[in-house]
């Protein structure tokens, strides 16, 4: 993207918020967040993201500076959310380099479980308005009718091409999890390995907190614990290795989750792994993750008790 190809309202939102105009596009992303990386006029480099304004972005942005400050590894944000018509736009400091760390082994495992079980511990005293509704891939809690939260371009698709043991599996998850009725806390819906960077043996940055959710604990864990591995494409790590993230996220946090909590967790380590594998089907992209499903939903849904 060249800068006679950003948006009109870019150039005098960066000069009225962080006191200069672009004078180079970094790179461009498309997305939920839509994230330009930009070079200022007065050589800062900075990120901004713009999104539909449904209401989470100040809660995520209010968090993520908070951990930021406290020394956490992610971007510090520059400004608050403003609206700009229907979006609600931010800025924050570009935080390029550090590596990808790739696998699904139970060692790859534990070490995403520690960097999620200090993220849950840092978050355990932030103060912020839920980020509601939640995440499309995290939204079990909805109260659409059917399954599946309501998301037009995908309602749209012909339902009948997403295979009956993906509905099936998604159903028996989502009614589990709702049945426990546990506290919600705020926690990263996206933990995934495209959205941290590495140096080495330390985690560099944790990407991507506009996916931010208000679910339980366990659940949130749960959830993490399914979808660590994923760059591309969508699928489930092996059951040894989400065991072994979950046991390493327990142990990490001082505290062993109930076994109703144990339960949810296993629920929701299938419940992006449904929506991706709705989505691969609706798209005709192949059965990707829905491969990994179906080989894995009898042991993880007779783990949740589903």
């Amino acid at each position: 993207m060249s800068l006679s190809e950003l948006p009109d309202w870019l150039p005098g939102w960066c000069a009225d918020r962080l006191g200069a105009e672009p004078a180079e596009v970094l790179f461009h992303r498309p997305g939920i967040s839509v994230v330009f990386g930009l070079r200022l006029g007065d050589g800062a480099e900075v990120v901004v993201k713009a999104r539909d304004d449904d209401g989470r972005a100040a809660s995520c942005v209010a968090a993520q500076a908070r951990l930021a400050e406290r020394g956490f590894p992610c971007a510090r944000p520059l400004t608050p959310v403003t609206a700009l018509g229907s979006l609600a736009v931010h800025a924050e400091e570009f935080r390029p380099g550090g590596e990808l760390l790739s696998g699904d082994s139970p060692e790859v495992a534990v070490r995403y479980a520690e960097v999620f079980a200090r993220l849950m511990a840092e978050l355990a005293s932030v103060t912020v308005a839920p980020p509601l509704p939640n995440p499309r891939w995290a939204r079990w809690d909805h109260r659409d009718s059917g399954v599946w939260p309501s998301i037009g371009f995908l309602d749209e698709r012909d339902q009948s091409l997403v295979p009956e043991y993906i509905v099936d599996t998604a159903v028996r998850v989502r009614r589990r999890v709702l049945a426990a009725d546990l506290p919600c806390v705020l926690g990263h819906a996206d933990f995934e390995a495209q959205n941290l960077r590495w140096h080495g043996d330390d985690v560099w940055a944790v990407h991507d907190w506009d996916s931010l959710a208000w679910q339980p604990e366990a659940a949130l864990a749960g959830a993490a614990s399914g979808t660590f591995p994923k760059i591309a494409p969508a699928t489930l790590p092996p059951i040894a290795s989400s065991a072994a993230f979950l046991t390493t996220y327990q142990d990490l946090r001082g505290r062993e989750f109930s076994a109703v909590e144990q339960e949810i967790a296993w629920a929701a380590s299938m419940w992006t792994a449904a929506h991706d594998a709705r989505w691969d089907a609706l798209h005709g992209h192949g059965p990707r993750a829905g491969d990994a499903l179906r080989a894995q939903a009898a042991e993880r849904l007779r783990r949740a008790g589903a």
